[in-house]
Formats: C-alpha cells, sequence, structure tokens
C-alpha cells in the first residue's frame, strides 16, 4: 500500500481517509529514514574528517621540498648534495622509525586504565601490530602526526650543515623521530600525557593544560633544542670566525633556492596550523587560524627586514626569510587562541627575538648556518609564552572550554595559564637540550660526528656523494656564482682549492693570480687583500 503526505499525517491512497493504522506506518517509516539520514551523516562526517586529516599531512609533508630547498639555497654549492640527501632521508627514515617505535611512544597503544603513562606512550601497537586498534582515522591520524615528526627531525640538518658526518645523521635522526620528539608529543598532545590538554578523565597540572596547538613548543623547540645542542658538539665551520672571533661571512649559493623554499615553508604551514583542528567541524575554528598565521608571518617578515635596514644595511631577501620564517613559528602554538591584531604583534616580536638571538650565538662562536636554533628554538620559546600573555578569553574557551580563567593575562586571565606555559617551556627545553646533548656528545667520543677537515675543505659533496650538484653547460665550461669561467678538463685542479679558500703555496703571480699547487690558477674576485699572504690561509668565500 503506498502513502501520500497530507497535512504531516499519512493518508490511504485508495479511499483519502486516515486511520491508525497508516499513521502508525507514518511514524515508523520516518523514523527509519531519520535514522538513516542521521548513520549516513554521521558516515559522511567520519570520511570528511579523515579527508581533512590527510590534506594536512600532505601540506605538512610538502614542508620537507621547503626545507629541502631553504637549505640547498644557505649553503654553499659543494654541499649541496649532501644537504639535499639529508632531507631526503628524514622523510625516508622518519617515516620508517615512525611507523616502528615512534608513533607509539606519543600516542600509545591499547591499554587497560592502570597502566596509562604521563612520561611515555605505552601498549603494544609497536609496528602498528595491533590491528584492532587501526580502525576510525587512525591511520589518517598516523599520517598527520609523521608529518610533524619529520619536520622536527628536519630542523636540526640545518643546524649541522656543512660538516656533519653522515653516519651520525643516520643516528641522531633515528633517536629525535623515535624518542627525543615522541616523548614531548606525548606530553602535550596525547589523551594520557602530563602537560596535555586532553588528558583523560582529568588533567595533571592547572589551568587548560599547554596550549600548544601546532607545536611552537612541542615540535619547534623540541627539534631547535636538538639542533642547537648540534651545532655547539659540531663547532663552527672551518673559517666561520677569525682569529679574534669575529664573524667570516659565508652567504649561501643561491638566494633563488632560499626563497622559493620559504614560499612553500609557508604554504604548508597552512597545514600545520588550520588542520590541527583535526575535524572538519571546526571550520569556524580553522578559518581563523589561517588569518592569524598569515599575519604573523607578514609582521615577522617586514618588521625583521625593517630592524636590517635601520641598523644601517641595505634591503635584502635573507632577513625578510627568516623573519618570516620566525612569525610563523612564533603563532604556531597560540593561532586559535588570540585575535588577528594580536598575532601581528606575536610575528613583529618574533622577529627581533630571532635577530637578537641569532646574533647572540654568533658573538659565542655557535655556528648554526641555517640559524635553526634561533628561528625554531628561541621563537618557539616566544610562541608558547604569548599565548600565556595574550590569549582571549572567548577564543580559548571555545577552544579548548576546560578552564575558564585560564588565557591570558594581558586579556584578564589570572596568570594561570601563564605558568603553565612556562612550565613547558622549561621542561620541553631540558628534556630536548638535555637529551640531545648526550646523544651528541657520544657521537663525537665515536669519532663519527664531524668530518675531517680535507673533507669539509673540499666540500661533501666531492668527498662523499659523488661529485658536485652541478653540472657543464653545453660548451663543457663550468661557470661559478662570481662568474668564472674554466675549462672542464682544469676544473678537478682548482675548483677544490677555489670553493675551499684555500691559497696553496700563498704567493700571490702576476696579474692577481693564486698558484693551487696544480697546472690551473684561479683568480679571485674581488683580488685577494694584502693581509691574505700567509701560506694555506683560509680565506673568506661564497661558496
Amino acid at each position: 500500500m503506498s502513502y501520500v503526505f497530507d497535512k504531516g499525517l499519512m493518508a490511504d491512497q485508495t479511499t483519502g481517509e486516515l486511520t491508525l493504522e497508516s499513521v502508525a506506518k507514518y511514524a515508523q517509516e520516518t523514523a527509519i529514514l531519520a535514522k538513516a539520514s542521521e548513520e549516513h551523516m554521521n558516515e559522511m562526517q567520519d570520511w570528511l574528517d579523515i579527508l581533512w586529516l590527510l590534506l594536512g599531512s600532505y601540506l605538512v609533508f610538502f614542508m620537507q621540498a621547503g626545507f629541502a630547498l631553504l637549505e640547498a639555497g644557505s649553503v654553499r654549492s659543494k654541499n649541496t648534495k649532501n644537504i639535499l640527501l639529508k632531507n631526503v632521508l628524514d622523510a625516508c627514515l622518519g617515516a620508517a622509525v615512525w611507523w616502528l617505535i615512534g608513533y607509539p611512544f606519543a600516542f600509545g597503544g591499547p591499554y587497560e586504565q592502570d597502566d596509562r603513562n604521563p612520561f611515555i606512550g605505552a601498549g603494544t601497537n609497536f609496528a602498528m601490530a595491533d590491528r584492532a586498534q587501526a580502525s576510525g582515522s587512525f591511520y589518517a591520524t598516523w599520517m598527520f602526526q609523521w608529518a610533524f615528526a619529520a619536520t622536527a627531525g628536519t630542523i636540526v640538518s640545518g643546524a649541522v650543515a656543512e660538516r656533519c658526518d653522515f653516519r651520525a645523521y643516520l643516528v641522531y635522526t633515528c633517536i629525535i623521530t623515535g624518542i627525543i620528539y615522541p616523548v614531548v608529543a606525548h606530553w602535550g598532545w596525547s589523551s594520557e600525557g602530563w602537560l596535555s590538554p586532553f588528558r583523560e578523565p582529568s588533567r595533571i597540572i592547572g589551568g587548560n593544560g599547554l596550549i600548544d596547538f601546532g607545536g611552537s613548543a612541542i615540535v619547534h623547540m623540541g627539534g631547535g633544542g636538538a639542533a642547537l645542542m648540534a651545532s655547539i658538539f659540531l663547532g663552527p665551520r672551518l673559517g666561520r670566525f677569525d682569529v679574534n672571533g669575529d664573524v667570516v661571512d659565508m652567504p649561501g649559493h643561491s638566494t633563488v633556492l632560499a626563497a622559493l623554499g620559504t614560499f612553500i615553508l609557508w604554504f604548508g604551514w597552512y597545514g600545520f596550523n588550520p588542520c590541527s583542528t583535526l575535524a572538519i567541524k571546526y571550520m569556524n575554528i580553522a578559518q581563523r587560524v589561517a588569518v592569524t598565521t598569515t599575519l604573523s608571518a607578514a609582521a615577522g617578515g617586514s618588521t625583521c627586514l625593517g630592524i636590517h635596514v635601520a641598523l644601517g644595511n641595505p634591503p635584502d631577501v635573507s632577513p625578510a626569510l627568516n623573519g618570516i620564517l620566525a612569525g610563523l613559528v612564533g603563532i604556531t602554538g597560540a593561532c586559535p587562541v588570540v585575535q588577528p591584531w594580536v598575532a601581528l604583534i606575536i610575528g613583529m616580536i618574533a622577529a627581533p627575538i630571532y635577530m637578537c638571538s641569532s646574533h647572540g650565538l654568533k658573538r659565542l662562536q655557535i655556528d648554526d648556518p641555517l640559524d635553526a636554533a634561533p628561528v625554531h628554538f628561541c621563537c618557539g620559546m616566544w610562541g608558547t609564552l604569548a599565548v600565556g600573555l595574550f590569549a582571549d578569553k572567548g577564543l580559548t574557551l571555545e577552544t579548548y572550554g576546560l578552564y575558564e580563567e585560564g588565557y591570558g593575562i594581558f586579556m584578564g586571565g589570572d596568570g594561570v595559564q601563564l605558568g603553565v606555559q612556562i612550565l613547558a617551556i622549561v621542561v620541553i627545553a631540558l628534556w630536548s637540550c638535555s637529551t640531545s646533548a648526550v646523544m651528541f656528545y657520544c657521537l663525537k667520543r665515536l669519532g663519527i660526528l664531524r668530518v675531517p677537515n680535507d673533507d669539509e675543505l673540499k666540500g661533501l659533496d666531492l668527498t662523499h656523494h659523488g661529485g658536485s650538484a652541478y653540472t657543464f653547460d653545453r660548451t663543457g665550461k663550468f661557470f661559478s656564482q662570481h662568474g668564472m669561467e674554466k675549462s672542464s678538463s682544469q676544473l678537478n685542479s682548482w675548483v677544490a682549492p677555489m670553493e675551499t679558500g684555500i691559497v696553496h703555496n700563498g704567493e700571490p703571480t702576476t696579474n692577481g693570480l693564486y698558484n693551487t699547487g696544480g697546472d690551473a690558477k684561479i683568480k679571485l674576485t674581488p683580488a685577494p687583500p694584502p693581509h691574505l699572504s700567509t701560506p694555506n690561509q683560509v680565506v673568506p668565500d661564497g661558496f
């Protein structure tokens, strides 16, 4: 029997009369349809949440391309292959280690209530051994968190550029991805971590727990602390500081690559921050996060360049690029809980924090070629602290909704959240720096932390990776960044001395040529200053 809708009830189509039976059938069918519709909508919501996580994973993973280009452009050409290979393996090794132990240590596995560990993940899901847990959005969550873990490991590669032994790299990237980073991620983002706002059934510390939405502390301080320790234990590059301790400029070989890499990182940050909402239903938060991320990055780049020019320097690309990254790191933890105008302030303050910390490390003769520690560690501290200063009450309740007074003291908060943020800064810095220090100390004692001096001077591409990253033109001639030219037959006799800046035999020949110890002679541009008359002295170079 068919039914038609009539004034909200179902009538018998044959007689046109309302009967108790027709009303009952209508109610029953309506309930079935409503239940089916609800189940369909819930299923659709689940699929959209998975899609959102996967989109974020792809964007954050694309940041690896940004890191690769930025780091390649910021080192001398003789080390291009080396830095690119490290970035490639950050993704490859990182995925394997994250699958094996990293994800279980960070987010645990199936466990009984009594087995909950606030320090490190427990359970049995190593190497995804527990198939029962691999349901719902498990795989998408794994992908998203792996992309973050790979980012933390990649931060260190810039700090060790141009002098780190490849064996040491293999060791440290596995330890950072498998142990050091997962422990911090467990503290702040898991459902049982002692700092986590998501801890169930109750939080251990006050306020909302650590508010670190995209990872100013967990990702950037974690990776930045390891980068700082790596720079200290490796020591500076040969020729980086003169006998008086003054900095000798060693510019990267391609501003184009560095700029393109920074833009890719900025683009990838829209996966880092907005997609950290983890679900499509929080689009109202995600759209605000995208705006605060953009404004802080813009303010950081502009402010850094402005300070650079105000100090009497010509406008240059590098300060703007590092300022953008400083602003992005600074806003990452606070992005959903601050107003757009506050995001501008956070980015503006991140710029001088980066510049001062970079200058401070150089004064201490700590050589960090990519300024990884100033950008990630120091600006990560600032981003974590900024939450306790500027978090808006309404936005914090909307995003976390746990402790009503847990917002910024400048916005009227009671100071509890500021205390939590400071505590997190201290413990994450201690964990990251102390564990990394032990790791790099052991590598140094084993004699595998740094390459031999001769290898460093010739370039790691030539001595460790089978040759230069750059090839010859069709005429068989090689062109350096300074416009100097040599035929391919002469390359082996001059390229190493040219790129390392070593003056063999010390004495200049006629017409400004320096004897390289081989048949070929090279001409330095500009001509070498008079004080470069000491045999085998290292001269500054731009390679």
